[in-house]
């Protein structure tokens, strides 16, 4: 049952994308700015928020199993909201199966959270599920704090209408943050800690604008003003879609300093055939070319993809089809997924589904080759010296974890403090990260 009072402490839960983790903390922002108190376990909270993903199969069920894990031994609840995508796909339907939620907000209106969190402590139940995201980000509370690296969402919603995907009835038609606003808010970052920043998108190379001096302007002129922040050391943007890559944005992938070595471009698979069903508006001879352009421009860029098996009519030879343009590109890291339906998507409508066992087979024949490559491409690193922004303390006494500039974890042991950039030696390489040695600190 609800909380009689207004809740004085809360617990923010985000599932899925770098997206969801940047909306999770934001309503962290606004629900401190009410003089709420962050809890660190959801067990101590009056409030707890399920920020949700529903890109995955059975992501509406899981929420349900999430919201019941939540009731105590004494039999009463928090005061529990569902945010993100499945309260934007569920609507009311989450509060008619599952009464102890009183809030539910889609991702383009969680700006509205405090206002709703306090209807739901009087009594009444709330739900939003508005489309509007410019006003979201109008009422959002300025940036004050930030950890070593944080992400700032540029663009938000899909126009591209990939057969399989959900994202476009969830977070709506694309739209591009105004660059002044942009600016603005990575300076805060900086201010407040942030040695890295990445771009977030759903297509995040579809980001465009006008500068401060009134000139249209794509993705690589926002990166190039935020490169003259002093405070900034590093640029990083995902996700990006092939059809996107403007000749302006991969010049700027040899050109500026700060934006990292690192390029995610999803293919989702290796056939064109197959390509077409998904609506990818791209083929696989165009992507090779773009990425042909982006090693031309920065010879030591990591690549890495997002992959999808067993989508609807998926032969075999279609499937080997993707292991051959993996085997060609080598991908530095990957993510990889069997077909999911989801509801109201045409995918889960069109015939010839695969079976279940022959997906998990498929996809344990390209993680094996992913993580061949990705072995290979951390091996083939050993030997290199680079800069390690340090996130957090390790696992050990005296040892750190970092990012190298291609994204790969980095152990160490050394004198460090977490936001330093520290100069290593790369002298070990793991399945899924490496060992440095220290040699520096970085100046700032």
């Amino acid at each position: 049952m609800s909380t009689p009072t207004p809740p004085r402490t809360f617990h923010v839960k985000s599932f899925g994308c770098q997206m969801n983790v940047y909306d999770g903390e934001r309503m962290a922002e606004l629900l401190a700015a009410q003089g709420m108190t962050a809890a660190d376990a959801r067990d101590e909270a009056d409030l707890v928020v399920l920020n949700t993903c529903h890109i995955r199969e059975k992501a509406t069920e899981k929420v349900y199993s999430d919201i019941g894990r939540l009731r105590r031994d004494d039999g009463t609840s928090p005061l529990i909201a569902v945010a993100g995508c499945v309260a934007q796909a569920e609507g009311e339907e989450i509060m008619a199966r599952a009464p102890a939620v009183k809030v539910v907000v889609g991702p383009q209106a969680y700006h509205r959270l405090p206002d709703m969190v306090a209807q739901a402590a009087a009594g009444k139940r709330a739900t939003e599920t508005d489309m509007p995201a410019e006003a979201k980000f109008a009422a959002l509370p300025k940036r004050r704090r930030s950890g070593p690296s944080a992400f700032l969402t540029v663009q938000e919603g899909c126009d591209k209408f990939c057969t399989y995907c959900v994202v476009p009835y969830t977070r709506g038609a694309e739209i591009s943050r105004p660059f002044a606003d942009l600016v603005e808010e990575a300076k805060l970052l900086a201010a407040g800690g942030a040695r890295e920043i990445t771009l977030l998108g759903q297509n995040v190379n579809a980001w465009e604008g006008e500068d401060d001096k009134g000139r249209a302007v794509g993705l690589d002129g926002l990166i190039r003003a935020l490169a003259t922040d002093p405070d900034l050391a590093r640029i990083r943007y995902t996700t990006s879609h092939p059809n996107d890559m403007t000749e302006g944005l991969i010049a700027a992938h040899g050109e500026v300093d700060k934006l990292m070595p690192f390029l995610h471009l999803p293919v989702q698979a290796g056939n064109d055939r197959v390509l077409r069903a998904m609506n990818r508006s791209h083929t696989v001879e165009s992507y090779l070319k773009v990425l042909e352009r982006v090693r031309a421009a920065r010879p030591d860029i990591a690549l890495s993809g997002d992959f999808i098996v067993g989508f609807p009519g998926e032969t075999q030879q279609e499937f080997e089809d993707t292991l051959r343009l993996v085997d060609a590109v080598g991908y530095a890291q990957a993510f990889s997924f069997k077909y999911s339906a989801r509801p109201g998507t045409p995918a889960a409508t069109m015939p010839d589904h695969v079976p279940a066992a022959v997906m998990d087979e498929r996809l344990r024949l390209l993680q094996d080759a992913l993580n061949r490559d990705q072995h290979a491409f951390n091996a083939a690193s050993v030997g290199r010296t680079c800069d390690v922004l340090v996130e957090r303390r390790g696992r050990h006494e005296g040892q750190w974890l970092g990012k190298s500039p291609w994204l790969q974890s980095v152990h160490f042991t050394g004198e460090a403090q977490i936001g330093d950039l520290v100069r290593v030696e790369l002298v070990e390489a793991g399945p899924n990260s490496l060992a440095g040695k220290v040699l520096a600190k970085v100046a700032a």
